[in-house]
């Protein structure tokens, strides 16, 4: 058969299958793992045909395109896997369609080969921009390619299965056995469709009575087969006669019937139930028959009564692997013992039983060992079968069903790893993901940040053998040497391959040895989980007795080791990079000061994504006269450039309010003004204010807040015994870095002591999944709760309720409460300021 009819003929396989779903499930799977926008199986006919399509391309499946105009005939033609950075570079790819059009720049595939070497067709997946590949994704596109194959033989051998099927059935009815049952108490006498038609009645004309049954039985007969189904009434025994049919035209026609008698637990006879067919042609058919049934493929024999062979066809003799000369005459309990026992014996016994044909599928161990599929039906002579082997197609489906669950677990393993919030923890998972599905026994190995290893998770098929799994991975890392396997793949990144002798050499007596050795552990591999430039760690693999090596699944642990390798590389250095980016944005906000008249307290979380370094930023200071200035801001973005744009804003307006001693709305304006001189090009928003107490004041026990506010959220004021309330002027001036030349706003607020003010960033209240002025009633509800407990408890509390530790933005608070008069009163140092005692606060 040419590769062109072998193409052809898969594409109508496929079509009467129910593969489409299957094909499309891993068209997108092989897109995912990949990180592709699209993939595709195409099945190569006189015309490319899409079989197949996930990501992009879903909904694509049953397109037909020219083959001249597709990039599947090039890898199909080749033979071999085909990446291509960039298909416009490509001199037979440039031109085609889908390269043109700008669907596929990007593009990597594989040949699509059966299980005699013709290529099909062929799996890839594409990006619309350019991108290269690495040998693992190739590697993995090739597993998929046979997952894809799996699924297209296992469609074949069904298609070639059911087409057996059908002979078998075909071959019954052509057979033309009919059953009846009497029911002997009620008289009821109870005849299938093809017995009825046998006797030469219509449909719907059979009135189950015994009758109509004897009034077609030919009249020199009727004696002797009412005799004969007394006999068996009488004795419970069994019926047997063959007799000649009256059929209304006139026409004879010789049946052969036989039955048994069933009696309840007394003995009385209460049914007959049995077969007959049509014996007219039997001298003329017979040598026919025998012809038909030696060419057929499959496999016919009859049994008799006593289960003894009594005929094979040369098929038979075959798929048994026994001369029909050897079986006749011996039961097929004694030919093949194993039969006992299993779901061939309760399918025969059942067919004998009930007269009803049975089909089954089993498997039958060594010698044969091989799978069955069978159609017995009962006759007057014993019990025949038509019967086949679906070995190949049995270990098609499982082959098919493992690839299937390979992918499933890559698939499965990647959304855990990248969607992890504890990296660690869930690469400790990992045991319980890959046993059984590629290793019976696993252990994973990371490397903490001394260096040392450390095994963090583990897990075996066998529930007994988990717990010693854990114990020998408890007890391993303080015995094992520079010889180990671990410590091998941890040094030099290769895989290591131990048999069972070789592991447990590689141990000094004791514990961790003699708990590995009381496990069934025939082979380890240990695989590098790699980063970027160094190893982090390493997969242990265990294969117990009685597992098959699979290569596959090697390949795939290889690829989830690599996979797991690159995640924690991104975690540890994302890790880094917060630690850095933290500590670069704490060293721009200092420690407020402390002074006389107010407690200050700053708070600073970052965003909980990381390294997302912001342009949050707060400040509180001293101005000459002695008021105290209180500033919080952020700057629009989420990067090192916004942060660089915080430190000027904050270094210029601190600057501006220590030298002039400039009020709020003057230091916003002088702000704006140096901003465009400079050319500070960014967006931020602020709130600057200002405490200012006289003596007279100081005597009512009240401090006036001056502020202003550059389109940020404005201050919560929460007074003693007073519902918290925010400070909203008449109108809400624009951001910084708009435009210059801004009239700047300037308000006033007295407040008594006692009082406490938050000053705060969005981060601490704003949600991506509810509306603002929900967060500013959460922000209110909270503040109230807290009111009464001292500022640090407040400020911790409020961020442990808001963002529970992981804000979606930075998060920037000042809070400053005005203490109660319990001091000395102070000297004036001006007309409207009181002159601070400088303390050194505790940073935040």
């Amino acid at each position: 058969m040419t590769g062109d009819r072998r193409r052809v003929e898969a594409v109508e396989r496929l079509r009467a299958s129910n593969s489409g779903p299957v094909l499309d499930r891993l068209a997108d799977e092989a897109a995912r793992l990949l990180g592709a926008a699209a993939g595709q199986v195409s099945l190569l006919a006189d015309v490319q045909i899409v079989a197949g399509a996930g990501g992009a391309a879903a909904g694509t499946t049953g397109t037909r395109d020219a083959l001249e105009d597709s990039l599947c005939s090039l890898t199909a033609a080749g033979g071999r896997p085909m990446a291509l950075t960039d298909a416009r570079d490509h001199a037979a790819a440039s031109d085609l369609p889908p390269v043109r059009a700008g669907r596929v720049r990007g593009y990597l595939g594989v040949p699509l080969i059966d299980i005699d070497g013709h290529v099909l067709g062929s799996v890839c997946v594409f990006d619309p921009e350019p991108r290269q590949w690495t040998d693992a994704q190739v590697r993995l596109l090739e597993m998929v390619g046979r997952a894809v194959g799996g699924e297209l033989q296992v469609a074949t051998l069904t298609a070639e299965h059911h087409a057996e099927r059908l002979r078998w059935t075909l071959a019954v009815d052509a057979g033309e056995v009919g059953s009846f049952d009497w029911d002997l108490l009620t008289g009821r006498l109870v005849w299938d469709a093809r017995l009825q038609e046998i006797f030469g009645f219509a449909p719907g004309e059979f009135d189950e009575r015994i009758e109509s049954f004897d009034a077609r039985v030919h009249p020199d007969d009727a004696g002797r087969v009412g005799s004969a189904v007394q006999t068996s009434i009488d004795t419970c025994g069994e019926y047997e006669a063959e007799y000649r049919v009256v059929l209304p035209g006139g026409a004879t026609r010789w049946v052969q019937a036989r039955g048994k008698t069933l009696c309840d637990p007394l003995g009385t006879a209460t049914r007959l139930l049995g077969a007959a067919y049509d014996t007219t042609d039997t001298r003329d058919s017979q040598l026919r028959t025998t012809r038909v049934l030696e060419a057929m493929p499959s496999g016919f024999l009859s049994l008799d009564r006593e289960w003894r062979f009594t005929m094979l066809n040369a098929a038979a003799e075959h798929l048994l692997g026994h001369p029909r000369g050897s079986l006749i005459g011996r039961t097929i309990w004694e030919a093949f013992p194993a039969t006992v026992g299993n779901e061939f014996e309760a399918g025969y016994r059942t067919a004998v039983e009930t007269q009803q044909p049975q089909t089954l599928e089993a498997y039958y161990p060594a010698p044969l060992d091989a799978w069955y599929d069978v159609l017995c039906w009962p006759t007057p002579e014993g019990l025949s079968l038509y019967f086949a082997d679906v070995t190949a197609r049995k270990r098609a489906t499982e082959l098919a069903e493992r690839a299937a669950g390979r992918l499933a677990l890559l698939v499965q393993v990647n959304t855990i790893l990248v969607e992890a919030t504890d990296v660690n923890a869930s690469v400790a998972r990992l045991p319980r993901l890959l046993v059984p599905a590629l290793a019976d026994g696993c252990i994973v190995t990371l490397l903490d940040e001394d260096g040392h290893p450390r095994d963090i998770g583990s897990w075996h098929v066998e529930a007994g053998s988990r717990e010693v799994l854990q114990r020998h991975a408890a007890v391993r890392q303080d015995v094992l040497s520079v010889t180990s396997a671990v410590a091998r793949v941890l040094v030099t990144g290769e895989v290591v391959r131990r048999s069972r002798a070789e592991e447990l050499a590689a141990l000094p007596p004791g514990e961790a040895r003699d708990l590995l050795a009381t496990t069934a552990v025939q082979e380890a591999v240990v695989l590098p989980v790699r980063g970027r430039d160094r190893v982090l760690g390493a997969l242990t693999l265990f294969r117990d007795a009685g597992r098959r090596q699979d290569v596959d699944d090697e390949l795939t642990a290889r690829d989830i080791a690599q996979r797991t390798g690159l995640v924690l590389d991104n975690a540890r250095l994302a890790a880094a990079q917060e630690r850095i980016a933290v500590e670069f944005q704490r060293t721009l906000l200092t420690r407020p000061p402390e002074p006389d008249h107010a407690q200050i307290v700053v708070r600073y979380v970052p965003a909980s994504e990381a390294a997302r370094v912001g342009g949050d930023w707060y400040d509180a200071f001293m101005q000459p006269s002695g008021a105290t200035m209180l500033v919080i801001g952020d700057v629009v973005g989420h990067d090192v450039t916004a942060a660089a744009a915080m430190a000027q804003l904050r270094g210029l307006l601190r600057g501006i309010a220590t030298f002039s001693d400039a009020g709020p709305a003057e230091a916003l304006a002088g702000l704006e003004s140096s901003m465009a001189l400079l050319e500070v090009h960014t967006l931020a928003t602020a709130a600057v204010a200002r405490l200012e107490q006289t003596a007279e004041e100081w005597d009512r026990g009240v401090t006036r807040l001056v502020w202003a506010n550059a389109g940020h959220p404005p201050p919560l004021v929460v007074e003693p015994g007073q519902r918290p309330y925010f400070l909203q002027g008449e109108r809400a001036d624009l951001l910084l870095g708009v435009r210059t030349g801004v009239d700047r706003a300037e308000r006033t607020v007295v407040l008594p002591r006692g009082t406490t003010v938050l000053f705060f960033t969005d981060g601490l209240f704003e949600r991506r999944d509810s509306p603002l002025d929900e967060g500013m009633t959460r922000l209110q509800q909270a503040a109230a709760q807290l009111a009464e407990r001292p500022l640090d408890e407040l400020c911790d509390g409020l961020i442990s309720q808001l963002v529970h530790g992981r804000p979606d933005d930075d998060v920037a608070v000042v809070a400053v409460r005005l203490h109660r008069q319990d001091r000395a009163r102070p000297a004036e140092a001006g007309p409207n300021r009181v002159p601070p005692r400088l303390r050194s606060a505790p940073p935040a």
